[in-house]
Formats: C-alpha cells, sequence, structure tokens
C-alpha cells in the first residue's frame, strides 16, 4: 500500500481544504511550458548547429536545462524558487546567443512568467479576503449553516 502523505494522515471528515496558492499554480504551468519550449529549442539548435556546437554538447545542455525547469515546478512554492524562476528566463532569453529566434521567444515567455506572478499573487490576496468575509458571515449567522 502506498505511504501517505502528513495531510492525508491528519485528514478528518468535516475539515476545510486548504485552498491553494493561484500563483503557484500559474508559475508552475508556465515552467512546464518553458520545458517544452526547451525541448523545442533543443531540436532546433541540434538541426542546425550540432556539428557546429557539438550534438553531446547541444543535447545535453539542451535536455539538462529542461530538467531543471521540471525541478523548478516543484520548488517554485518557495521564496527562492521564484528567484530561480526569473534566473531561468534571463537563461532562456539568453539562448538567443545560440539561436537569434529565442530572444524573441525567451522575451515572450518571460512576459507570461511576470503576468502569470503579478495576477496569481492578485487572485491569492482576493481569495484570502475572501474566505476572511465568509469566515466572519457565518460566525454572524450561525443558525444558517448546512
Amino acid at each position: 500500500m502506498a505511504r501517505l502523505t502528513k495531510a492525508q494522515r491528519e485528514w478528518r471528515p468535516g475539515m476545510p481544504k486548504r485552498r491553494r496558492s493561484v500563483r503557484v499554480m500559474f508559475a508552475s504551468v508556465i515552467l512546464l511550458m518553458e520545458a517544452f519550449v526547451t525541448f523545442f529549442a533543443t531540436l532546433v539548435l541540434f538541426g542546425l548547429r550540432g556539428r557546429e556546437l557539438g550534438a553531446g554538447l547541444v543535447l545535453g545542455g539542451g535536455f539538462g536545462l529542461m530538467a531543471v525547469f521540471i525541478v523548478a515546478c516543484a520548488v517554485v512554492s518557495k521564496p527562492w524558487g521564484r528567484g530561480l524562476g526569473w534566473i531561468l528566463q534571463i537563461v532562456l532569453i539568453a539562448l538567443g546567443f545560440l539561436e537569434p529566434m529565442m530572444f524573441f521567444v525567451g522575451v515572450i515567455v518571460a512576459l507570461t512568467w511576470w503576468y502569470a506572478l503579478r495576477t496569481g499573487a492578485k487572485l491569492d490576496r482576493e481569495n484570502v479576503e475572501r474566505d476572511r468575509a465568509q469566515a466572519e458571515w457565518e460566525r454572524q449567522h450561525p443558525e444558517q449553516e448546512k
């Protein structure tokens, strides 16, 4: 049988479900998308400049960078994880020195990353306020609960 997580072991019927951070979910989706972008950029670099740069270097570097993007998805909930995400944005833009089209792609994806963090934080603040207002209303109207 699979081992239960701490949250699963501590759960009891009727316990409210903890709300997940929208910013973390948005950022994880963007980082995963960037892993796919890195995969396809690796294939492009391999096809266009594989002999010049060395096939092992292009494939190893590209797949290594792709792995870092996937790992960043797991740590984006930590404060330093968002910093790692920004560093990865710079690395993706810097790939433009190997393939000039990556300057354009990297900037577009970095803008998407910025928008995801900004909008996710805004939605998280709104959710906290909504939860606070709901708890206040339930405290003032105990007779109308389920």
